[in-house]
């Protein structure tokens, strides 16, 4: 009886911790319209930043409806990016697009498949319309104020698309397109400025 009750604490301690809760839904249409801004930082600045060099790679404004959120705790990446947003815009941001897919969240990347057998765009308009974007926060509170964004808000972001040197030797680079996929296809974003729309 009571190695059940810890079972059934330990369910709901592990529901509460990874489960974001229903699917928000939004009115259908466009919500974001814009694509992400993005120009070549020349030549680069360098700053550092928590015992890492940051090297800025192109200046960077992304305005997207959150899709997922994913925390980090441990690690070296969890110590300069403890939030990774997956973001979508355009089509994206269209909850009749959304209805169609299902999203998943998996380590510092996420994943879709089609809900119903089907897609409801083409695969490359679904790869370049979102991302898993590694967020660096600047201060403290936009740390913070990273942490407290959920699925379904619409977020205004600015700041750099970044590399990162550790003090170990490892290396941690933005990529710098919208249509790529897999290893390194996530945009490693410094962020100065956070608003929600």
């Amino acid at each position: 009886m009571r190695s059940a009750i810890l079972i059934a604490c330990a369910a709901v301690v592990l529901l509460a911790v990874l489960w974001d809760g229903p699917d928000p839904r939004l009115p259908p249409g466009v919500l974001v319209p814009y694509e992400p801004d993005q120009d070549p930082v020349e030549p680069p600045r360098h700053w550092q930043f928590k015992d890492s060099q940051v090297t800025a790679l192109a200046t960077f404004r992304v305005r997207a409806r959150v899709l997922l959120t994913a925390h980090y705790w441990w690690g070296d990446d969890a110590a300069v990016s403890p939030v990774d947003l997956t973001l979508g815009w355009r089509l994206m941001s269209n909850q009749e697009i959304l209805d169609g897919l299902r999203l998943y969240s998996m380590h510092r990347a996420y994943t879709w498949t089609p809900r119903n057998g089907r897609l409801p765009a083409s695969e490359p308009d679904i790869i370049a319309h979102s991302a898993n974007m590694h967020m660096v926060p600047s201060t403290a509170e936009l740390a913070g104020r990273l942490r407290a964004i959920n699925r379904g808000d619409l977020v205004d972001i600015r700041g750099y698309l970044v590399e990162i040197k550790f003090s170990n030797g490892g290396v941690w680079r933005s990529s710098l397109t919208r249509t790529d996929t897999g290893n390194g296809a996530c945009e490693l974003v410094w962020v100065d400025e956070l608003t929600k729309l």
